[in-house]
C-alpha cells in the first residue's frame, strides 16, 4: 500500500499528519509514504491545487483525497482492511 501525502516543509498540520499516518503502520498492514513539498515541487499545478488545502492525504491519485488538514483515522483504516 502507497500513501501520497501533499505537504508544505513549515506546516505543523503537515507533520501531525504524517506522524499519524505512521502509526497506523503495524507490521501486518505495512506502507509507504511519499511526501511531495508543494512548494518545491517542479510541478507549479500542485501549489495551485493544493496550496490552502495541505496537508492533502491520498491512496491512489485517480480517486479522491482521504482527508486533508487532518488525518482521516477511519478512511485510512478502511483503505488499509481494503487492500489486504
Amino acid at each position: 500500500m502507497h500513501f501520497t501525502l501533499y505537504s508544505r516543509s513549515y506546516c505543523h498540520l503537515c507533520q501531525d499528519m504524517l506522524d499519524a499516518l505512521q502509526r497506523l503502520q503495524t507490521p501486518e498492514r505495512p506502507f509507504t509514504v511519499e511526501v511531495i513539498d508543494i512548494d518545491a515541487s517542479p510541478d507549479a499545478t500542485l501549489l495551485a491545487r493544493f496550496d490552502e488545502l495541505v496537508p492533502v492525504l491520498f491512496a491512489d491519485l485517480a480517486q479522491p483525497e482521504l482527508c486533508h488538514y487532518f488525518l482521516d483515522e477511519a478512511a485510512v483504516r478502511r483503505r488499509l482492511a481494503w487492500y489486504k
